[in-house]
């Protein structure tokens, strides 16, 4: 295994960006035979949540054993609290995530497949919205998408919302978080279109722990799935809002997708 810090100076953000990606080891033919082959592996792009950054998967869980074990790569940037979303002020989050850093990666890492069987996208928390807005919008590119404990509903329905905060990432002129449902960043939405349209959606494995304040969210998200009649996988056990909970549940999606 590798761990390889990666800083570039990103077009769609206009700054540089700190992304970690973790590399399993690529095997030899023989020995003594020069380079070995270029060989294909299985990629997980993995986001973090709010006031988390491009170390705290490796930091906080066993991401570099599951790297090992299961002989996938993992890239994990850093986009702040930003929630993978193109703001108003035109920082291209989710252009940075869903479409440069994969061509970034598959250019500068040799075996980093662009093979749609060979990527997974899975985030907790804010990262759980990220990479389901990734598997929503462009779910050719992805096999499997994983949400642990995802903050799913940025209408905010019955929570309070930070309006500073909320405009400056979606739009300067909302008045009303409501006015977000039926958008491209409405997750709600976004699986109803791609049910309408009969779009061949990834693998999605949910889990969410029954002490989380996002419980609520998660069980109404899964009832949407139901009731479009979209395939998923929707798991619960004993659990808060802790990295404790997170990292196991990224190797439980792991071996869900290997099981497919």
């Amino acid at each position: 295994m590798a761990l390889v810090n990666l800083n570039y100076y990103s077009m769609a953000l206009k700054t540089p960006v700190d992304v970690n990606v973790l590399l399993p080891e690529i095997k030899k033919a023989d020995e003594g035979v020069g380079l070995p082959p270029v060989e294909e592996y299985k990629t997980v792009w993995l986001f973090h949540g709010m006031s988390g950054d491009h170390n705290s998967w490796i930091r906080r869980t066993d991401v570099d054993l599951y790297c090992t074990r299961h002989q996938v790569a993992f890239v994990m940037p850093g986009i702040g609290d930003h929630w993978y979303t193109n703001t108003p002020s035109g920082m291209r989050y989710f252009d940075f995530v869903a479409e440069e850093l994969p061509d970034v990666c598959r250019r500068w890492f040799r075996g980093m497949s662009a093979k749609r069987e060979m990527n997974f996208v899975a985030g907790c928390s804010m990262g759980g919205y990220g990479a389901l807005r990734c598997a929503l919008t462009h779910p050719e590119s992805y096999a499997g998408c994983g949400v642990f404990s995802g903050s799913l509903d940025i209408c905010r329905k019955g929570r309070n919302v930070n309006m500073d905060l909320w405009r400056n990432l979606f739009d300067y002129n909302m008045v009303s978080p409501d006015e977000l449902e039926g958008t491209e960043n409405d997750l709600f939405h976004l699986a109803k279109m791609r049910k309408e349209e009969g779009a061949d959606l990834p693998a999605l494995y949910f889990r969410c722990g029954t002490e989380d304040g996002l419980i609520h969210v998660n069980r109404l998200y899964h009832d949407h799935l139901n009731s479009l009649g979209i395939d998923h996988q929707y798991e619960e056990s004993p659990g808060a809002h802790q990295w404790v909970f997170f990292g196991p549940s990224l190797e439980k999606a792991l071996r869900y997708f290997q099981s497919l």
